[in-house]
């Protein structure tokens, strides 16, 4: 992390150098309900933050400009919700500095892990504590909304029961700490709009509440991401990536999101071994 003050002599630190660590999210569950005369889709989800994190850094300047390193960011580095979240937030504060923007790039990108999304959440709690504007919470979601869908989740930051189009966002007591939660990301772009036309909503079916409720043990078979099947069926190799994890001792195994990526939930006594995740792309343990 080339430009990161962590990395600088003291010396070259300034003190209105801030710097913060998005993180990623899983989604446990999600079910698309029906189609919305706006257009959108009315979801219910889980989400659930992980560990697995970028590094945003902010220092005060003359111009804005954003940079990157790490894991190469698609498209145009103007369209970056970093920017976005700046240009957002400067629109109802004028006299909000410009600032040297530099992202390290970690979280796996178009995974269905909400990376570009913590990163613009993140960007507007750090101008609001850089430049003390005095943002509550609310307000803070409130921006994050006009970002995108999944973007105020990170602003709580905390397991949350989700409705909506994602944005509508009900803290709920799940605690994972006693697992570990492995991730795999197969860098399969899936698009978005074309998950969503694979997809047939409905509303039968047992609510995720009431599932994520139960022991983790006994999801598996009734937590369900509707995403998944349609995505499988385009991937084939998706299907056997999720089937690995069961065979590695996983005790719930899901794609995330629309996808591509996939997540174990495993026992701290029976983590996977080497020789049964070797050929999972991207494999971590979190």
């Amino acid at each position: 992390m080339p430009s990161l003050s962590a990395t600088r002599s003291t010396a070259g630190v300034r003190h209105d150098d801030m710097l913060s660590f998005p993180n990623c999210k899983i989604n446990l569950g999600l079910r698309i309900l029906r189609r919305r005369e706006d257009g959108f889709h009315e979801l219910e989800t889980v989400f659930y933050p992980l560990a697995i994190k970028d590094a945003l850094e902010t220092i005060r300047s003359e111009t804005l400009s954003f940079t990157s390193t790490g894991l190469p960011i698609p498209g145009d580095p103007s369209a970056n919700l970093c920017l976005k979240a700046w240009h957002l937030l400067r629109s109802d504060f004028p006299d909000l500095p410009a600032v040297d923007i530099h992202l390290h790039k970690n979280i796996p990108i178009g995974a269905g892990l909400g990376g570009g999304s913590s990163d613009g959440a993140f960007m507007l709690r750090l101008l609001d504590r850089q430049f003390r504007l005095g943002l509550t919470a609310d307000k803070l979601m409130s921006y994050a909304a006009q970002l995108g869908s999944d973007c105020p989740f990170f602003i709580l930051n905390k397991p949350c029961l989700a409705g909506g189009r994602g944005e509508k966002l009900e803290p709920i007591d799940l605690d994972l700490s006693g697992y570990r939660i492995a991730l795999v990301d197969p860098g399969i772009h899936v698009g978005t709009a074309w998950a969503f036309s694979q997809c047939t909503p409905t509303e039968e079916g047992k609510s995720i509440r009431g599932i994520i409720a139960a022991p983790v043990d006994t999801w598996k078979g009734q937590l369900v991401n509707d995403f998944e099947a349609p995505v499988c069926r385009a991937h084939p190799e998706l299907k056997k990536i999720k089937e690995k994890l069961y065979q590695a001792g996983a005790i719930y195994a899901s794609m995330t999101g629309s996808g591509s990526g996939f997540f174990g939930i495993f026992a701290k006594e029976n983590l996977p071994s080497p020789a049964l995740t070797a050929d999972l792309p991207g494999f971590q343990l979190t």
